[in-house]
C-alpha cells in the first residue's frame, strides 16, 4: 500500500513578518500626523462672527481695509447689543466706529479671535494717525500759503483757527475684553487642553469596560457609576487644583462626567455589536476624528467647512464648549450642548443592547446545530436492536459518537473497499 505525502506549505521568510509590522507602524503614525495636523493646515482666517456700529459709509471704508471674507460683520444699533452677542455668542467681538472708536473682544471665547480683532484696532488707530498726519500737513500749507498772502491771509487764518484745533484732536482707540480669561488660565490654554484628557479619559474608560465586564446590564450599570466617579475626579483636577473651570463645582461635575460617560458608551456599544472592530471605530471616531475638529484651540468658523460645524456635533466639540460656556457665558444657550451628549449617551446603550441580542442569537444557534437530528433519535433504538441481531455493534465516529445503521454500513462498505485496495 502505497503512501503519498501531502506537499508541506511553504513558509514565508521571517523577514516578511518584520517588514509588514514595520509597514503597518509607519501608516500608522502617519495617519495620526495627518488627522492632527489637517485641520491646522487647511485652517482659515475667514468668516469670523462680529458685530458692527457706524454708517454704511464707515462699514464700507472698514470692509475695503480688512481682507477679503475675514469677517463676517452683522451691523447692530448699539454698544450694548455688542456685549448681548458676546455674552449669548452669537459674536466673537465687535467694532464701534465714528467720533469714539472701540474694539470689544472676548478673550474667553476664543484668544485667537481676540488677537485677531485687537490687531484691527491698531490698523484702526493707524488710519487715524495717519489722517491726523495729513491734516497738520495740509494746515501747514495753508500757513505758509497766508503768510505769502499778507495781512489779508493771516485773518482768515486766524477766522479758521478755533475749528482747526477741534479737529485736530485725534481720538483714539478704546479696547474692552468683555469676557475676560480667568487669572488661573491667562492665555486659554488650560481650557483647550482640558478637551484632550476628557477624550482620552472617556476612551479609556470604554475600553476598560468592554473588556472587564460582561453582560448589558453591568455595563450600563459601569457607565453610569464611571461618568459620576470619573466626573467628580476630573472636574476636582481641572477646577480645584488647576482653576482651568471656574463655574459652579456641580454643573462643572455634571458636563465633565456627561461628556465621558457619553465616550465610554459609544465605545462600549461598537464592542458589544462589533467586538474588536468595534473599540476601533470608536478610537477613531473619537481621537482621530472627532478630537481635531472639536475647535478648542480655535473658533471652529475657522476650521474648513462644513468639518468645524460637524465637530460640535461629536462629543470632543460638545464637551469643549459645554465647560466654556458654563466657566465664561452663562447666559448662552447650553441646551443643544446637553441634549446632544444625552443623546451619544442613549446611542451607546442601543448598541450595547442591540449587540447583547446578537451575541445571544448567535450562541443559541450554535447550541442548536450540536444537537442530534430528531430522527437520528427516533431511529436510535431500531438501529440498536438491528446490530444486536446480527452481532455488530454501532459503528462509532471519529469524535467518539454513536451512528445509526445506514452510517455504520456506509462506514463498513468504505473499510472493506480501503482492504481490497
Amino acid at each position: 500500500m502505497s503512501h503519498v505525502r501531502a506537499p508541506e506549505p511553504r513558509q514565508r521568510p521571517a523577514w516578511t513578518k518584520s517588514v509588514r509590522a514595520a509597514l503597518i507602524a509607519t501608516v500608522a503614525v502617519s495617519i495620526v500626523l495627518l488627522a492632527f495636523a489637517w485641520p491646522t493646515a487647511t485652517s482659515k482666517t475667514e468668516n469670523l462672527p462680529v458685530a458692527i456700529i457706524g454708517t454704511q459709509e464707515q462699514i464700507a471704508t472698514i470692509s475695503e481695509k480688512i481682507p477679503d471674507n475675514m469677517l463676517e460683520l452683522h451691523p447692530v444699533a448699539n454698544r450694548q447689543d455688542i456685549i448681548n452677542g458676546i455674552k449669548t455668542r452669537e459674536v466673537y467681538g465687535g467694532i464701534v466706529l465714528g467720533g469714539e472708536p472701540e474694539i470689544l473682544t472676548a478673550s474667553a471665547a476664543s484668544p485667537v479671535a481676540s488677537q485677531m480683532l485687537t490687531g484691527i484696532g491698531t490698523t484702526m488707530q493707524r488710519g487715524i494717525d495717519q489722517q491726523v498726519i495729513e491734516n497738520t500737513t495740509q494746515a501747514l500749507q495753508k500757513i505758509t500759503s497766508a503768510l505769502s498772502q499778507g495781512p489779508s491771509g493771516l485773518a482768515a487764518l486766524q477766522g479758521q483757527q478755533g475749528s482747526g484745533q477741534q479737529a485736530g484732536t485725534p481720538p483714539t482707540v478704546k479696547t474692552t475684553d468683555v469676557v475676560p480669561l480667568s487669572e488661573d488660565d491667562p492665555r486659554g490654554s488650560g481650557l483647550a487642553i482640558a478637551g484632550l484628557p476628557l477624550t482620552i479619559g472617556g476612551m479609556i474608560g470604554g475600553v476598560l469596560i468592554s473588556t472587564l465586564v460582561t453582560g448589558v446590564r453591568k455595563h450600563l450599570l459601569a457607565i453610569a457609576l464611571y461618568g459620576v466617579l470619573g466626573g467628580l475626579m476630573l472636574t476636582a483636577i481641572l477646577q480645584g487644583l488647576f482653576g482651568f473651570l471656574i463655574a459652579n463645582f456641580f454643573a462643572n461635575w455634571a458636563a465633565v462626567g456627561l461628556g465621558i460617560a457619553a465616550t465610554a458608551s459609544v465605545i462600549v456599544g461598537l464592542s458589544s455589536l462589533l467586538g474588536r472592530a468595534g473599540l476601533a471605530i470608536g478610537a477613531v471616531l473619537t481621537m482621530f476624528i472627532g478630537n481635531p475638529i472639536s475647535a478648542l484651540q480655535s473658533p471652529k468658523e475657522f476650521i474648513l467647512a462644513p468639518f468645524g460645524e460637524i465637530g460640535q456635533w461629536l462629543v470632543p466639540g460638545l464637551s469643549g464648549t459645554l465647560l466654556r460656556d458654563l466657566s465664561y457665558f452663562p447666559e448662552a444657550n447650553i441646551a443643544g450642548q446637553i441634549w446632544a451628549l444625552i443623546g451619544w449617551v442613549i446611542l451607546g446603550a442601543v448598541l450595547t443592547i442591540l449587540g447583547h441580542h446578537k451575541n445571544e442569537s448567535a450562541l443559541t444557534g450554535k447550541d442548536e446545530t450540536k444537537e442530534e437530528p430528531v430522527h437520528h433519535r427516533e431511529h436510535r433504538p431500531q438501529c440498536q436492536a438491528q446490530h444486536s441481531a446480527t452481532g455488530q455493534q454501532p459503528a462509532v465516529s471519529q469524535q467518539g459518537e454513536q451512528v445509526h445503521y445506514g452510517d455504520a454500513a456506509r462506514q463498513d462498505s468504505a473499510t472493506e473497499a480501503g482492504a481490497t485496495a
